[in-house]
């Protein structure tokens, strides 16, 4: 026969438990506050070399003796910081592309302010991207680099790539929305034309704001993001390592950005809607994305739980593709556990710095040919009493001294008629910005800038 008393002591002993385990976690809450309130993110030492609008290209500090030649240029997306790429030490995309002997530079695009609501996807790609791009090139010496693009970042940098391929040697995409045809999640059928008018949301805001963002985002997998998981915190309470990683990953979630607009608008239009891109239907600043131009080899980093941008919304691209090399990775993680778990640092990216390093071969590959006959000519030229010498220090500074003035502007400025830095000193900022399309402002200045060099 049962004792009539178990039941009750069991639910005695389990509520001494329950409060033995209360009293434990709140005497090490205070602690974990402080751990939550002091945790860092993005600690890799990086410079900025490049500063455009809001946007600054970060080159990152090499963790090698030697690096490899090409380097790797990282296109984030337009939604959230790109430091989740570079969250802690132990769980950085940064770091281990740098220990492996890559150079790195990303993109942090900073947010747009509402004079920004009207920047397009032409934009981003042909202009921000493009100038990011020419800035790497110039600095590194080599004609064409890697880019790794991730989630929106990929899908831009896949329409980079059609439209600037001679620029792009390998085009690596994580999680990048490439394909909609009506089997690739919530989020597409969320958006889909019959239900979402992205310019109602434009219309009232101007940019789109991150808050709006991020709770069409959690609504995707509410049990996850408003209660699992901070069940999870409770029972993790005691443990530091747990309670960091919690907070850095919280602390990325609610550091979100606005969108710009218009981009925002023709993402959702001609990405999502009516497939514009996979269907090799888009058209950027008037030219045409053809993705037939894709023939360097690319990668495809897919995660298989990926509730975002899930494998039916990416891995079909590689069919419309016309390159031979071309790659998928697909990993049993998510959207963000790619760039963060500690299984995916372990198991996936070893096997995507093989990738890059299988097809690391320098653009400058004929250096030592052209050295010894550009030697050989200035042997002979030397013999003639007219050739000019030109002597260290005494150069004519070119368009790209002149502080903002990178490779990409340079070329608009040339292209207008302004080959030197004594034609932009006097040319006139009114009608020089009108045929470069630049802003007068910023010519202005490049003016005043060039006048100072030829004082």
């Amino acid at each position: 026969m049962q004792n009539p008393f178990a039941a009750t002591l069991d639910m005695q002993r389990q509520a001494w438990e329950n409060a033995a385990e209360a009293f434990e976690k709140a005497t090490v809450a205070p602690d974990r506050a402080d751990t939550i309130q002091d945790v860092d993110v993005g600690e890799t030492p990086s410079e900025v070399v490049y500063e455009e609008n809001k946007l600054r290209l970060l080159h990152y500090e090499s963790r090698t003796d030697e690096q490899e030649p090409v380097p790797i240029l990282i296109v984030y997306a337009l939604i959230n910081r790109p430091y989740i790429l570079d969250l802690q030490p132990d769980r950085s995309v940064i770091r281990t592309l740098l220990d492996n002997g890559y150079d790195v530079y990303m993109i942090d695009w900073g947010e747009p302010s509402n004079l920004d609501r009207s920047l397009t996807l032409d934009d981003y790609v042909n202009r921000y991207i493009d100038n990011c791009v020419d800035e790497v090139r110039h600095r590194s010496g080599q004609d064409a680099i890697n880019i790794l693009g991730y989630c929106m970042g990929g899908t831009m940098s896949t329409m980079y790539a059609a439209l600037e391929p001679e620029k792009v040697h390998t085009l690596a995409l994580m999680a990048a929305g490439l394909c909609f045809a009506g089997d690739s999640g919530v989020l597409e059928l969320w958006g889909a034309e019959d239900y979402y008018d992205p310019e109602k949301v434009t219309d009232t805001f101007g940019n789109v704001p991150a808050e709006f963002l991020d709770v069409g985002f959690a609504l995707m997998d509410p049990v996850q993001n408003y209660v699992t998981k901070y069940v999870r915190f409770y029972e993790n309470m005691e443990d530091e390592d747990f309670v960091e990683n919690f907070a850095r990953m919280e602390e990325w979630l609610g550091d979100g950005i606005d969108v710009a607009g218009e981009t925002y608008n023709e993402f959702i239009r001609d990405i999502y809607q009516e497939n514009k891109l996979m269907n090799n239907e888009l058209y950027l600043g008037g030219e045409h994305v053809d993705i037939g131009n894709i023939q360097m080899p690319v990668l495809q980093i897919v995660a298989e739980y990926d509730h975002l941008i899930p494998p039916e919304a990416s891995k079909p691209f590689n069919d419309v593709l016309a390159t031979d090399d071309k790659t998928i990775m697909e990993f049993p993680t998510g959207h963000i556990g790619m760039s963060v778990s500690s299984r995916s640092h372990a198991e996936l990216w070893p096997d995507v710095c093989d990738w890059f390093g299988e097809r690391m071969v320098e653009d400058t590959g004929d250096v030592s040919t052209t050295a010894v006959e550009s030697e050989a000519a200035a042997t002979e030229e030397s013999e003639d009493s007219s050739v000019e010498i030109e002597v260290e220090g005494t150069e004519k500074p070119d368009l790209e001294d002149i502080d903002g003035i990178g490779p990409a502007y340079a070329e608009r400025l040339r292209d207008a008629g302004v080959d030197s830095v004594d034609a932009l000193a006097a040319a006139d900022a009114v009608e020089l910005a009108e045929t470069s399309e630049l802003p007068v402002s910023r010519v202005e200045d490049w003016i005043d800038a060039a006048a100072d060099h030829t004082a």
